[in-house]
């Protein structure tokens, strides 16, 4: 599959069929998964595969923990993208990374009725593993509006094989396509070199990815704890996006913590450097709307060794050749892989160097991108 989708002939022969796609859905600020996603389709794109781009953003510019949630601020935000319907007509694709929530979807409902009104192709992108869930938790009124929504739609996207379960309610299994997430291309070079020679003398722990609560952040804070109160050598930085909610007790548990630090909001050159620093990528996380965390494949590319939990499209791309698994909502499990690592880190440099070979090897830019416009074409 690989060496046709790379082979030039087929790609311009096939775009010739679809040059106009409307990419509809958030963009950063704030970073998330998906705004990093739809920022690389909107740059590339139409660089390096002739396509003619439009997008409509609905991102709020304001990060919270309660994702989906109904808010003022929210439905005026979305009100006001409407008046964009326009930019439908335009195209022969509607591209929609839709939510996962009941007004996850519904805000999304006029973009692909009009699009189907006007005969256009709509293709919708899931990035977490909530969808069906929420539908099962619906009843009435409710529930038939978001079947009627989602059954529109001429084809789905999730990231892996355990997350096609999420969208077989409203399309058949034919419909449904996996693509994986991506490493950003700066983040893979000259970085085998920086990997070899990674700091091997103790802990040198990274958490890279929004700070909340079903992230797992509370349960690190607290296994850093009692590594401190164990006198286990250990460094640890921290950084993403917080909830000005939860940030006032992070940042106060963080100060008490000797060599942790908060980095704040990382991108380019500083996220590199903050990864390439590190030797361990701890990511505990539960949340319900967890697909397949992109800062988990930039953690590998860097040539960390991985502690993470089994969780929603996880372990598609992560195993115990590439770190450790870690129980949620377990401080005492983290402490005790942490500890398993420190006492052997040698024996885990083969691990670091794997980790990028795995990523070079399967979840790039061009392989994203590629995949992304076969689907497209299908």
């Amino acid at each position: 599959m690989c060496s046709t989708l790379s082979n030039p002939i087929y790609l311009k022969r096939n775009l010739v069929l679809i040059k106009k796609i409307l990419i509809i859905g958030p963009f950063s600020p704030p970073i998330t998964g998906v705004s990093i996603c739809n920022d690389k389709i909107l740059d590339k794109i139409p660089k390096d595969y002739d396509f003619k781009v439009d997008y409509i953003n609905t991102t709020v510019n304001s990060f919270s923990e309660k994702v989906g949630a109904f808010s003022v601020v929210k439905f005026i935000k979305q009100f006001v993208n409407y008046i964009y319907l326009y930019k439908i007509v335009k195209v022969e694709v509607v591209y929609l990374t839709i939510g996962q929530t009941f007004f996850g979807v519904l805000k999304y409902a006029p973009f692909i009725y009009v699009a189907k009104l006007l005969n256009k192709r709509v293709i919708i992108h899931i990035h977490g593993n909530y969808l069906k869930t929420q539908y099962e938790l619906l009843s009435g009124f409710k529930k038939k509006i978001f079947y009627r929504i989602l059954k529109k739609v001429d084809k789905g996207i999730v990231l892996s094989e355990k997350l096609k379960q999420n969208l077989t309610p409203f399309l058949s299994t034919q419909k449904i396509y996996v693509l994986p997430n991506y490493v950003e291309n700066y983040l893979l070079e000259n970085t085998k070199e920086i990997i070899t020679s990674k700091y091997k003398d103790q802990l040198r722990i990274v958490y890279l990815s929004n700070l909340m609560t079903e992230k797992g952040i509370f349960d690190l804070l607290k296994a850093l704890e009692i590594l401190q109160e164990q006198k286990v050598k250990f460094s640890a930085k921290i950084a993403g996006n917080v909830d000005d909610k939860i940030k006032g007790e992070i940042l106060s548990r963080i100060s008490n913590i000797k060599n942790c630090s908060y980095e704040g909001v990382v991108r380019g050159e500083k996220k590199k450097n903050l990864l390439c620093e590190a030797n361990v990528f701890v990511f505990p996380t539960f949340y319900k709307m967890e697909g397949q965390p992109i800062s988990l494949l930039e953690a590998m590319a860097t040539g960390n060794i991985i502690l993470t939990t089994n969780h929603a499209g996880i372990s598609d791309v992560f195993s115990e050749q590439n770190g450790l698994f870690i129980r949620k909502n377990s401080p005492e499990d983290i402490v005790s892989k942490l500890k398993i690592v420190s006492d052997n880190l040698v024996k885990f440099e083969p691990v670091m160097s794997n980790n990028f070979n795995y990523i070079k090897t399967n979840f790039t830019e061009k392989i994203f991108l590629q995949s992304l416009i076969k689907i497209v074409d299908a």
